[in-house]
């Protein structure tokens, strides 16, 4: 079962069986543990998953971080448990601070099992930051999630690597969420900026309440627009030739829509390493080919929807590996896969 799978399948458990991981020690038994298997660590090996970790040097005896990974022989990763019912804050980072000035780890999470914050000292050397550089609901994986997560998997561990990542995927995460924010609540300066070419009079609270709701319906058609737009756009350019209509045995093989929005996915995650107009589909009776160069021996995805179970085929090689996917979205977590098989095409 690959890392993907194995998260899906803790992703399921924390939607349905919740109720039943009231205590800290269930969770860890039921959640984190197991989320440290998946990502290869040998959770059954005390020297490589220290549970109840104990540093004399940090000076408040008898206090312990639920756990510490090990990687290469070195404290990497902390990891503090609380109950599924809490809320986590900056106050239960307590332990983690102290203990990350001490030992050679990197990164520490604060998790109640549901909720998974990864902190690293991208502020100030040896001291955790209080803001974490990810954050996310393990019942709701979503877009290049897992993608992020694979780079902790023992396999994968690279310190500078993640820290790279770490720096971007703070800033834009923040980012993201102020966008929200103003689109749900436009402030009164964004109000003011986007309609001072429409409105000549005196910004007084009734204009600024007759015109905030009108801003957040254009902002929210605006972005809604836009998507349409490029997908359209994505469309447009698959036309030619009809690779949607293929003949097999006098039959013809009608291209779904899931299919096409499929393809344009894998178009998008690869458009910045080859150009959009080398990216073809071709669709077959049992699965629809997205194609370099419209070039059975250029294979870059297989999309098999055609069954109520559904699966992407990725390639290493001439060898394919079927991935499960239950959503579109699922597609942008094997997004580093399909941009290392665009990479063995690019220069062609």
């Amino acid at each position: 079962m690959s890392v993907d799978e194995k998260l899906r399948v803790l992703a399921e458990r924390i939607k349905t069986h919740s109720s039943a991981m009231l205590t800290e020690e269930a969770l860890k038994t039921a959640i984190v543990l197991p989320f440290l298997a998946a990502l290869e660590y040998d959770v059954f090996n005390p020297d490589e998953v220290i549970p109840e970790f104990c540093a004399d040097a940090v000076g408040k005896k008898g206090e312990k971080v639920d756990y510490a990974i090990k990687v290469d022989g070195d404290i990497r990763i902390l990891i503090e448990c609380k109950p599924i019912s809490t809320s986590l804050d900056k106050v239960h980072l307590a332990q983690l601070y102290r203990y990350f000035s001490v030992t050679n780890a990197k990164f520490a999470i604060l998790t109640n099992g549901r909720t998974f914050q990864f902190h690293t000292d991208l502020v100030a050397p040896n001291k955790l930051d209080d803001r974490p550089f990810l954050t996310f609901d393990l019942s709701d994986l979503q877009g290049q999630l897992t993608g992020e997560l694979k780079k902790f998997a023992k396999s994968e561990f690279n310190v500078d690597g993640i820290l790279q990542s770490a720096h971007r995927l703070k800033y834009t995460s923040a980012i993201k969420k102020e966008i929200a924010n103003v689109m749900e609540n436009p402030p009164e300066d964004f109000v003011r900026m986007v309609t001072a070419g429409l409105y000549s009079g005196r910004f007084t609270s009734q204009v600024r309440e007759m015109f905030t709701p009108m801003v957040k319906a254009a902002f929210r058609e605006t972005v809604r627009e836009t998507v349409q737009s490029r997908l359209s756009t994505a469309l447009a350019e698959t036309e030619v030739p009809e690779i949607g209509l293929a003949v097999d045995d006098e039959e013809e093989i009608a291209t779904s829509e899931e299919e096409r929005e499929g393809f344009m996915v894998v178009k998008a995650i690869v458009r910045d390493i080859i150009k959009p107009a080398r990216i073809f589909m071709r669709d077959q009776k049992s699965y629809c080919g997205v194609l370099v160069d419209n070039n059975n021996r250029k294979p870059l995805v297989r999309l098999w929807f055609n069954r109520s179970v559904k699966y992407i085929g990725l390639f290493d090689g001439e060898k394919e590996e079927k991935m499960k996917v239950d959503t579109l979205d699922e597609i942008y977590e094997h997004a580093d896969r399909i941009r290392q098989t665009a990479n063995t095409y690019s220069a062609a």
